[in-house]
């Protein structure tokens, strides 16, 4: 990843997708606060109460707490995922949660890039880059940053036969290499309010159930550690390779 200056010209070429990351705007403006006030609302007061009906399993309070840095891992099967985490964690706590997000779509327009941004504050992840620069920059938030929630996809992409794959290595390596503990998130039924391919949500109910945190450990340990979990709400979620 690119070291950037931000004492002198630099800035004024960073790319707009970077300029919201914390380590670069520590402070938010008065206008990203209102616009995520107002986002917020709408999430969980309407959205997420009278169209999809949204149930916490668990209390992200007492985590709060103890664990000021965290990767916070879930199940991928819909565009429904990363906003009702968001809609899940209470308002007190957004400063400090972030979501890493494909840059190729979330922000792949300006109206999207503004969204991403300032909504769901995404963290933008270059699916196709091969410099290693997505890994470069999590290790460094997570390293560089007192407090941050990172919400992971650990499968890289939405499922497209409903089942749960196996996780990539990458969220052992950010672990690992950061020190940072890990919370097991599992979001039920959220593939069929909006599943892949589809081009809005249908109204109905989603259950976020929320497990504990473990330490950091290898992808294998992660993967039968997160199975295991799983397998004891609904079992049969996974794909059996």
């Amino acid at each position: 990843m690119k070291e950037w200056k931000f004492d002198n010209e630099q800035w004024s070429h960073l790319p707009g997708h970077l300029r919201h990351i914390p380590l670069i705007e520590p402070s938010q403006t008065t206008t990203t606060k209102v616009v995520q006030w107002l986002w917020a609302f709408f999430l969980k007061k309407i959205f997420f109460r009278f169209y999809i009906r949204l149930k916490v399993m668990g209390s992200f309070r007492a985590i709060y707490e103890k664990h000021p840095r965290l990767l916070i891992i879930s199940n991928h099967s819909s565009h429904l995922d990363a906003i009702s985490i968001a809609a899940a964690i209470p308002l007190r706590y957004w400063h400090r949660q972030y979501a890493a997000a494909a840059k190729d779509y979330f922000f792949s327009n300006p109206m999207k890039e503004y969204f991403s941004k300032h909504c769901i504050r995404a963290i933008p992840i270059d699916r196709k880059g091969k410099n290693g620069s997505a890994i470069k920059l999590c290790i460094r938030l997570l390293t560089e940053l007192q407090q941050i929630w990172l919400i992971l996809f650990p499968e890289g992409t939405r499922t497209t036969d409903g089942y749960i794959h196996k996780f990539k290595r990458g969220v052992s390596v950010f672990s690992q290499k950061t020190n940072t503990p890990i919370l097991f998130l599992y979001l039920e039924n959220a593939q069929n309010l909006w599943p892949k391919g589809a081009g809005f949500a249908k109204p109905g109910k989603l259950t976020i159930h929320i497990g504990e945190v473990h330490p950091p450990a290898d992808i294998d340990t992660i993967n039968q550690n997160y199975k295991k979990w799983v397998d004891s709400i609904e079992p049969g979620r996974f794909k059996e390779n």
